[in-house]
């Protein structure tokens, strides 16, 4: 038995989730189904005959006076396709909603209005909003970019990155192993205006001479034994971006004659072959040799080391910014916390001592590694002086640095536990008086030895 749809369009309708709404050619609203009537809060009977845009459609293109085909731009269009825009429901508040919609014509060509249907997109916007605002808690708690820090020496970095970033200058990062060149760089990419292209990083000690050339500029076929096909290099993969070349001191004069063309010219050649190829990259160089004595040795070009250090940036040691410990322990204790599974709670008065304690040769790197590997080596709770790496516990005592960690501990401890006192006691609102997390409460407490049954 044949049925006539035409006759049921209400009742097809009606048992739609998505809104369908029918305007007629002066864009005058004609049926609106149940779904609108819920989500737009009016009624079909309030809507027909008033004009579409009494719903606010963000979504809508306006071109010229008047309704219908002389206003709106879906009858010249023909269509819309899944357009994200927002309407307002009878309360005045703004809807989230997918839009299609599509005109309809006679037998003639002749069109006699337009069909849309809206899918309500709410609770996938929230969704949306709520990762966002994770994300950049997430980001907040990883510090600046990856860089955690607060001290004058990081905070002078941090405002020489912003900066240097916005510029197309060469930049040279310079500092000890295990200061963070890498995170530096990385940064200055992120927050310039290359950041939507390609950061292509190179190790330059990691690969012979030969290696090296033609993994920084590429290669033609039968260049070389084993060329079997032409190769892009890094250069060219980094068109248009950043590209990072890691230990700058260790590559050898010939390619530093190249890179110096490739500062001079903008132009690369690839191994094996004499056509010049344009290249617009932005370079950043990392290392912790001492250039200015390479180029005293003859061992590093002086005009290229004058073509890199147009934008210098140096990499603070964890010596020249000691009060930040805390911070870049309590940072990796949650990494490794939530890395491996574990509730770690936070670190003794005892072993955070023996990290106050101990030099810090490889700097930021080697504290990590010892936060690391106490966390493997705890089974839970909190992490003591016998889950520190050997060498720690058996260190000389480092010589007092001029920051005074112990005032800044006693000077932390005060401040949180006058939070935790305004606080009631409750983790959560002292972590929000004090701008941190409530797991960073907790380290805290278990480190700076406080017993709020006690101390509060």
């Amino acid at each position: 038995m044949d049925v006539d749809i035409a006759s049921h369009w209400g009742t097809v309708a009606d048992t739609l989730h998505d809104v369908v709404l029918v305007v007629d050619p002066q864009g005058r609203i004609v049926r609106i189904n149940r779904a609108g009537e819920e989500l737009t809060g009016y009624r079909n009977d309030q809507l027909a005959g008033q004009s579409c845009r009494v719903l606010n459609c963000t979504g809508c293109k306006i071109i010229g006076q008047g309704s219908g085909v002389d206003y709106c731009g879906l009858f010249r269009a023909g269509e819309v396709r899944s357009k994200r825009c927002t309407i307002t429901n009878r309360a005045g508040e703004p809807v989230v909603v997918l839009k299609r919609a599509s005109v309809l014509k006679d037998e003639q060509g002749n069109i006699t209005g337009a069909v849309e249907t809206l899918t309500d997109l709410t609770e996938l916007h929230a969704k949306e909003r709520e990762i966002t605002q994770l994300r950049r808690s997430l980001r907040s708690e990883d510090g600046f970019e990856g860089l955690v820090g607060s001290s004058p020496a990081m905070t002078s970095l941090y405002r020489l990155i912003d900066t240097v970033a916005q510029s197309d200058y060469p930049v040279l990062i310079q500092g000890a192993s295990g200061t963070g060149k890498e995170l530096a760089a990385l940064a200055i990419h992120r927050r310039g205006p290359r950041a939507d292209k390609p950061y292509v990083k190179v190790n330059c000690a990691a690969l012979n001479p030969n290696l090296l050339e033609s993994e920084l500029f590429g290669h033609v076929k039968g260049s070389f034994t084993g060329a079997d096909r032409d190769r892009v290099g890094r250069f060219e993969a980094a068109e248009g971006g950043d590209i990072l070349l890691d230990e700058i001191g260790e590559i050898p004069p010939a390619t530093q004659i190249k890179l110096l063309r490739v500062l001079q010219e903008k132009e690369i050649e690839r191994v094996g072959e004499n056509r010049p190829r344009r290249v617009n990259v932005r370079i950043l160089a990392a290392t912790n040799r001492d250039l200015p004595e390479l180029v005293r040795r003859g061992a590093f070009r002086e005009d290229l080391y004058y073509r890199l250090d147009v934008v210098p940036v140096q990499m603070p040691t964890l010596a020249e910014r000691r009060e930040d410990l805390p911070l870049l322990v309590e940072h990796f204790m949650a990494q490794a916390a939530a890395k491996s599974g574990k509730e770690i709670t936070g670190m003794s008065p005892e072993a955070f001592g023996l990290l106050e304690a101990y030099p810090w040769p490889g700097n930021v790197r080697e504290l990590r590694h010892a936060v690391e590997y106490a966390c493997v080596l705890c089974p839970g709770g909190l992490i003591t002086a016998e889950y520190l790496p050997p060498k720690l516990r058996q260190a000389e005592p480092a010589a007092p640095p001029a920051a005074g960690p112990a005032g800044k501990r006693h000077t932390q401890r005060q401040e949180l536990l006058e939070a935790l006192r305004r606080a009631g006691g409750n983790k959560s609102k002292a972590a929000e008086m004090l701008g941190v997390c409530r797991a960073t409460v907790w380290n805290r407490i278990n480190r700076l030895g406080i017993d709020c049954e006690r101390d509060l």
